[in-house]
């Protein structure tokens, strides 16, 4: 286990041009296209993405979409191998974040993502995020760990014995593999990615681009 965060502490405590985008089924408000955040809990860029995306998407959706889905059919080498290599350290180190490899990583992680996607459907999908990445890749922690998902539940308000049932609800994996297969299909080569109305921007340097949503204005007087 790493040293950064303390768990029982804790508790004690207590860019590319874009692309077409799939379209999006939800009602959008006049003037404000619909943002989605997409992640992978498992992907270090997800977590140095997520440090940002409430600051640059505000008030998007969070959902979780299965990763290793955007390298089928691709003949590539081991996928630790691609994320572990100088990049990702690099990029942590420009964007001034600590940057731990969790340990079972890369091969853990479903059942967190299982959390995660019982967490956006309560609208909590973000709090989740945040705080099992920083367990994750800032602390060193397996992302199945038990007490891992307990303290990210606790962190979005989830209550424990929902969050641990949903760790187990293989059911999920498929949604989460069928948004994967859209982004797919419509250009997305990595996560995490954003669609903003129909524009979709893949990969965690080029969210930057995504335009922020303008909320819309209410009449004045007169």
């Amino acid at each position: 286990m790493g040293d950064v965060i303390s768990l029982m502490e804790r508790r004690a405590r207590r860019a590319p041009a874009a692309v077409p985008a799939p379209p999006d089924p939800a009602v959008r408000g006049p003037g404000r296209p619909r943002v989605t955040f997409f992640f992978d809990l498992v992907s270090p860029w997800t977590y140095l993405a997520a440090e940002r995306a409430e600051r640059m998407l505000p008030g998007g959706r969070w959902r979780p979409a299965t990763g290793e889905v955007l390298l089928g059919g691709r003949t590539a080498p081991d996928p630790r191998d691609i994320v572990r290599r100088d990049a990702a350290e690099r990029r942590a180190d420009e964007l001034r974040l600590p940057l731990i490899w969790p340990e079972g990583w890369p091969t853990s992680g479903q059942g967190a993502m299982r959390v995660a996607a019982m967490a956006a459907e309560r609208g909590m999908a973000a709090p989740f995020v945040l705080a099992a990445g920083r367990l994750a890749f800032c602390g060193g922690y397996d992302l199945d760990d038990p007490e891992v998902i307990a303290e990210a539940a606790a962190a979005a308000g989830l209550a424990l014995g929902d969050a641990l049932a949903a760790a187990a609800q293989i059911r999920r994996d498929g949604a989460m593999e069928r948004a994967a297969m859209r982004l797919l299909r419509h250009g997305a080569d990595e996560l995490p990615a954003a669609v903003v109305g129909r524009r979709l921007f893949a990969g965690e340097g080029r969210l930057a681009a995504a335009p922020a949503p303008v909320p819309r204005r209410t009449a004045g007087p007169g």
